[in-house]
């Protein structure tokens, strides 16, 4: 069973050895703490952005589409929804959370976040965690399209972990691979030392890597200094209805973006997982103006729907 725990301004679910907390605040999963590391630098949230490439910006897509960056920088919360064992709960803050006993139990939670984004015209983001019983969490992503938005050019949630990762394996196409540049992917399962990125003279979007069944993120330090254990703990990504993309570095989109050598880069010390739902292609057919084929615009006026799961890393499978 799940312990469920009513807070003033937050929501908590824990088992034997896991801890989530979802903010009202914040809106959205503030804490997720496995075997008492947490995973959690900052509550993920929706992404808009990659960072502008030398082919976005021949074509003048940063221009076209530059609200998505600000979307991307910041969103609002508009609504929450928590439903246990099938049933919604409406009075969750305080004074009706002081109802509550402490001890209470459930075998499932879902907590649904509903965004607004900063476009204009606005749309709706919706992202739904559901819990069960030995703490795997299955999230569900839908992005509403609107007249009149502009292209995207990617859609997914960005992840950031406190500490750099020590390496990262997935199961997918070999080598960094975008839309229009999957041809040379070998499928396969990898492993990826370290947290490397492409040394462009001007930082941009790299490392993506498309047509992702799962993907494995590992580490060996916390923030916390009394932690003890010396072994690696890993965190899984997994694919639901259909495979996704995602890129696993040390800085954001909007890191990269505001970096004109790589010098001016900060100091890694954190990981950022972005889990994909859509991504634009790159071009390269001129690097002078040409704009990507058709076949790989993500357009803002359709909807996108994407599914996954988070997990601990079962160390038995590797």
């Amino acid at each position: 069973m799940l312990n469920i725990i009513y807070g003033d301004c937050t929501f908590g679910i824990g088992g034997s050895d896991f801890h989530y907390i979802f903010s009202y605040q914040a809106g959205g999963l503030e804490s997720l703490v496995i075997d008492g590391a947490e995973w959690l630098y900052r509550v993920p949230k929706p992404t808009f952005w990659r960072a502008t490439t030398d082919n976005d910006r021949g074509s003048q897509f940063h221009l076209k589409s530059g609200m998505w960056f600000g979307a991307d920088q910041f969103i609002s919360c508009e609504k929450i929804e928590v439903v246990v064992d099938g049933k919604e709960i409406t009075k969750l803050r305080a004074p009706y959370n002081n109802n509550y006993t402490g001890r209470e139990q459930a075998k499932h939670v879902k907590i649904s976040f509903t965004y607004a984004t900063i476009t204009i015209p606005k749309t709706e983001i919706l992202v739904c965690y559901e819990v069960n019983q030995v703490g795997e969490i299955k999230v569900e992503v839908t992005y509403f399209g609107k007249v009149n938005l502009p292209q995207l050019p990617v859609f997914g949630m960005r992840f950031i972990i406190p500490v750099k990762a020590t390496h990262y394996r997935y199961e997918g196409l070999s080598g960094e691979t975008y839309p229009d540049r999957m041809a040379g992917g070998i499928p396969g399962v990898y492993e990826i030392e370290g947290l490397p990125i492409t040394k462009y003279l001007v930082p941009q979007d790299c490392n993506v890597h498309m047509n992702t069944k799962w993907l494995e993120v590992y580490r060996n330090t916390t923030k916390d200094n009394s932690w003890k254990r010396t072994d690696s703990m890993g965190i899984r990504f997994s694919c639901i209805d259909k495979n996704f993309a995602f890129s696993c570095i040390p800085y954001t989109s909007g890191e990269l973006e505001m970096a004109t050598h790589q010098e001016e880069l900060p100091l890694p010390r954190r990981t950022v997982v972005s889990i994909l739902g859509a991504v634009r292609g790159v071009g390269g057919i001129d690097s002078w103006g040409s704009d990507v084929e058709s076949t790989y615009h993500i357009s803002g006026e359709k909807d996108i729907h994407y599914s996954f799961t988070i997990e601990r890393v079962n160390q038995d499978n590797n």
